[in-house]
């Protein structure tokens, strides 16, 4: 699937992958949805690829609702940047150990719906123009929504198609 290039293609492609993540994981046994995977990752099970991609619809909502109200945060929190995010994701995986997977699914269901609804309120030229706002940096707004989204379900779909293949 193409990197969506405008408000349309963004909602589109995001409410899309999120519904092929869903069909799969609706494929997938009781069994399987609780099993552990079988290959080494951060990631041990599907409930942690869910709060994986719930925790990053968090920091996209935070991060432009923040900005947006006057409040200027970085993307990621501190201490964290782009070359240290991954011990990052390491502290959502142990924030998330007695997380149930039906309480996953619910936290995920309802991020993904504000995450759209946020991304409704901007225009296509505030989320597709690059440096459109200053705390965007170098890219655009659209950008991150992207990331956090339809990439990010394509990952969670790519993991637990090897989980199921294994």
């Amino acid at each position: 699937m193409a990197r969506a290039t405008n408000k349309q293609e963004l909602i589109i492609a995001a409410n899309s992958q999120f519904e092929k993540l869903w069909i799969l994981i609706g494929s997938m046994s009781e069994e399987k949805q609780h099993a552990t995977f079988s290959f080494e990752d951060r990631d041990k099970n599907l409930r942690d690829v869910l709060i994986h991609l719930y925790e990053w619809h968090q920091l996209f909502i935070k991060w432009a609702q923040s900005n947006i109200s006057g409040k200027p945060v970085n993307f990621l929190p501190d201490p964290y940047n782009w070359k240290t995010y991954p011990q990052m994701n390491i502290g959502f995986w142990e924030k998330h150990q007695k997380t149930s997977l039906e309480s996953a699914t619910t936290l995920l269901k309802e991020s993904h719906r504000e995450v759209l609804k946020l991304i409704e309120s901007f225009t296509n030229e505030e989320l597709f123009t690059k440096k459109y706002y200053s705390w965007t940096g170098t890219t655009s707004l659209g950008s991150y929504a992207v990331s956090s989204t339809s990439s990010h379900y394509d990952w969670a779909i790519k993991k637990l198609k090897q989980h199921i293949k294994s």
